[in-house]
């Protein structure tokens, strides 16, 4: 490609980047603008056989100051309008940030604009054009970002509901890109499905068997609760998980004991869980092959019970037991199959960049990679002032500063670190201090204000 073409080229990405957001229609045209580090493209429907039917807007953040990537962590919601829209937030969450810092990656949140009604297998399964779609979105988005790597990275994959049939269906279909797959209930058809015709089922090769999976689902999908609208989500799981497993498959299950079908706390399990398999499989090197997990520390679990026990300590039949990967997180998986009360024994980092101009004071955080963020602490000379948010409105699970929505997303508009003191003694120099507190209660150190310098006329 000659110098000219490579700069026509950029010039229709950006095109199509700026035009297309014109053209979303209600409840998809509502969603957090983007400038450096967040970038975004959008793809209209195809009208050609084989073509993502339906529009899909795909969110990144990248974490600022890397030179060069090394993965693509991607979280996808699940079906029906509710979901979808809720996919326009996910790379916002700082939470997931926190992983994707941690090891220099991106975070693509897609966001497909799915009609209620609609099937949406037209886009759950990947044949069906969203796994072109998504190739299409690294490549210009890594135009986009001055990233080039990016189309050539591996994924590691999380999806909630008709999200985990994606992720599932990408890890079958390209077994060697992907690092992990967290598959929340929702998994791909390995076999015809007499009750769902239309759902085409996957080859499992051996590829495949090398990929670490969880299923997760909540205990009213079909474990201890087998009526009602997701009574089938366990037979599924369960029929995906034995499969894999008895061939020999890193694969696990964790059943929420609190939640049906929506997210509650799994990402205290599932972002630790990942974290283990990002640091086992990513290659020294961009292009290496991904690394074989390590089998030295593997943990055995019923599937379905609260308890996992080191594989030489394991007495069962192993190809019946789900996989963990190491004791960490054996110890979180039953700590959260019990009460989803995932532990944490270290505070968040401490905020930055805390900044008073007049009466409003704002600052900078990063998520606890652990436990995420669940409040600001402001301290007045000394004293504790105020806490933001002042109270909880987090509908799912614990209560997280950006909120949560049934697919584990922030709730819009996005929760802003800033604080205004209505009570400031006019002409008297107060010191400000923030504190950060994560989702288990443990408190950051407190990171003083600065006034904002005032500008010379």
């Amino acid at each position: 490609m000659n110098p000219f073409q490579h700069l026509a080229r950029i010039a229709v990405i950006l095109w199509m980047s700026v035009n297309s957001l014109a053209a979303q229609e209600s409840p998809y045209d509502v969603f957090p603008e983007v400038s450096r580090p967040y970038f975004r493209m959008r793809y209209e429907a195809g009208v050609r056989a084989g073509e993502l039917q339906f529009p899909v807007n795909y969110t990144m953040w990248i974490p600022p100051g890397v030179a060069q990537l090394r993965a693509v962590i991607v979280h996808q919601h699940g079906c029906g309008e509710g979901s979808c829209r809720s996919g326009l937030t996910g790379a916002f969450d700082l939470h997931w940030q926190a992983l994707a810092q941690r090891y220099d990656c991106a975070l693509i949140s897609p966001a497909y604009e799915q009609p209620q009604d609609a099937d949406c297998q037209l886009w759950c399964d990947p044949r069906n054009g969203s796994a072109d779609a998504f190739q299409q979105a690294l490549e210009a988005l890594g135009q986009q970002s001055n990233h080039p790597e990016l189309p050539n990275l591996p994924w590691a994959l999380w999806g909630h509901s008709g999200g985990g049939h994606w992720a599932g269906g990408m890890a079958l279909m390209y077994p060697d890109r992907v690092i992990a797959a967290w598959l929340r209930s929702g998994v791909p058809k390995l076999a015809k499905d007499t009750d769902r015709p239309a759902i085409k089922p996957h080859q499992l090769t051996q590829g495949v068997l090398r990929i670490p999976f969880m299923c997760n689902l909540g205990t009213k999908e079909g474990v201890s609760v087998t009526d009602g609208r997701f009574s089938k989500v366990w037979p599924a799981n369960r029929s995906f998980f034995q499969a894999l497993r008895s061939r020999g498959g890193l694969i696990g299950v964790a059943v929420d004991p609190l939640t049906s079908h929506e997210c509650g706390n799994q990402r205290y399990l599932a972002i630790p869980w990942l974290d283990v398999c990002l640091a086992a499989r990513l290659p020294n090197e961009i292009g290496e092959p991904l690394k074989p997990m390590p089998d030295r520390d593997v943990w055995l679990s019923d599937p379905t019970g609260e308890e996992a026990v080191a594989a030489s300590e394991f007495e069962g039949i192993k190809l019946e037991a789900g996989w963990l990967p190491n004791g960490e997180i054996a110890t979180h998986w039953m700590e959260y199959v019990t009460d989803t009360r995932v532990s944490d024994v270290t505070p968040p980092p401490a905020p930055v960049e805390v900044t008073l101009d007049g009466k409003r004071l704002t600052w900078r955080a990063n998520a606890d990679p652990e436990s995420g963020l669940s409040q600001f602490k402001i301290y007045r000379d000394g004293e504790l002032l105020a806490v933001v948010p002042e109270k909880a409105t987090n509908p799912y699970g614990r209560p997280l500063f950006q909120n949560l929505l049934y697919s584990d997303t922030p709730v819009m508009p996005l929760a802003k670190m800033e604080f205004v003191d209505q009570t400031q003694t006019l002409g008297y120099e107060h010191r400000y201090e923030v504190a950060a507190v994560n989702t288990v209660s443990r408190e950051s150190r407190r990171a003083a204000s600065h006034a904002k310098p005032t500008r010379k006329r």
